[in-house]
């Protein structure tokens, strides 16, 4: 490889996590303009406010003018955050920025004022792993396990599924997840859990697993970045797929960002054998009229009856009652009330849950 040296690398994005890099980095100049290519930059300016990485170790670290970061070439369209592509090139000395907490690096094109402006980085070359035994062959190193296989089939091998949509990123998801899969726990459910859609960033998986989920997933341990249309059926069906065998009691995903997103919900949910495989739907919504827009888009689009309406529309009584009363759908908030929103999801999927211990 053309340029190849070393070079010691500060914090390892979380997005890195399944290329198992050393803190001491072979790079190279030669750099595939690809997403999931793992790309070591330095960090060139100080940040107030979303300044921190989340690491392979699951841990948040500050970032800060000079340190040395591997991280993952990718696109991202977030309504709360920043917008940046893929550049058509990249060679070291370009500069490129830090889209997401999790180490997703591109030209940013969008901020979100609350954000402030992104890190700006300096690539220094391409992290390259050695694959061949004995030979001193580097190859670009890309996230993920294994490779997204698009033409997967879909077997939930019977065994019942939640999925979680919102109406928008920050709606409260993961906050819900947690409170069902916490719940299911409590009254006895082994439960399995995966993030089908959003852009790489594992702190939700995490925060399922620490909340009682046996067994989690995400879709960049599938070589994914950043989800799309394109490929967020195919993950939903692999890690569908891949979780239920292990026969869990009931699998619980969420789906990132919003039902009208860039990320691909929409194609997620307009798949016959997805909706079909799917036992209960849980909307989140910001407030009572995101839950009111929800609940049609899902009824009429998508044909699906949602089993309960939770997130920031919920807090009080006041949209509680707003949205049985005038959608006819079970409102429970996820922070307040989390035993009685896990209960009415096991309601509806009719789970047979014994009391713990």
């Amino acid at each position: 490889m053309v340029g190849m040296r070393s070079v010691v690398v500060d914090k390892l994005a979380s997005v890195t996590q399944a290329c198992n890099l050393s803190h001491e980095v072979r790079i190279s100049a030669e750099i595939p303009a690809e997403e999931g290519v793992v790309v070591v930059v330095e960090v060139l300016n100080n940040k107030s406010t979303y300044n921190t990485l989340e690491l392979t170790s699951g841990r948040m670290a500050k970032l800060g003018k000079g340190d040395v970061v591997a991280g993952a070439l990718g696109h991202r369209k977030a309504l709360f955050g920043y917008s940046g592509h893929v550049p058509e090139a990249v060679a070291p000395g370009d500069i490129i920025q830090m889209l997401n907490i999790g180490g997703v690096l591109g030209i940013c094109d969008s901020i979100n004022p609350d954000k402030g402006k992104p890190f700006d980085c300096r690539v220094l070359g391409v992290a390259l792993n050695f694959p061949y035994l004995g030979e001193r062959i580097g190859v670009p190193a890309r996230v993920g396990h294994k490779r997204l296989d698009a033409n997967a089939p879909l077997d939930t091998h019977g065994v019942p599924v939640v999925a979680l949509a919102g109406t928008c990123m920050e709606a409260g998801k993961t906050a819900a997840a947690c409170a069902v899969i916490a719940r299911m726990r409590h009254r006895g459910l082994t439960v399995d859990a995966f993030k089908a859609t959003g852009v790489s960033l594992r702190r939700d998986i995490l925060a399922m697993e620490d909340s009682g989920a046996r067994r989690c997933a995400i879709f960049t341990d599938l070589g994914i970045v950043t989800t799309t249309r394109a490929n967020g059926p195919a993950l939903t069906r692999t890690m569908l797929t891949e979780l239920t065998a292990g026969k869990p009691d009931v699998v619980v995903f969420e789906l990132g960002d919003g039902i009208l997103g860039t990320y691909g919900v929409d194609a997620i949910l307009e798949c016959p054998d997805i909706r079909s495989a799917l036992s209960g739907v849980i909307l989140s919504a910001n407030d009572p009229v995101a839950a009111w827009g929800g609940v049609k888009l899902l009824r009429e689009r998508f044909g699906i009856e949602p089993c309960v309406v939770t997130g920031p529309a919920t807090d009080n009584q006041v949209g509680v009652e707003i949205i049985t009363s005038q959608m006819h759908v079970a409102a429970f908030n996820a922070m307040s009330n989390g035993a009685a929103l896990g209960d009415r999801v096991i309601e509806a999927l009719a789970l047979k849950a014994q009391a713990a211990a």
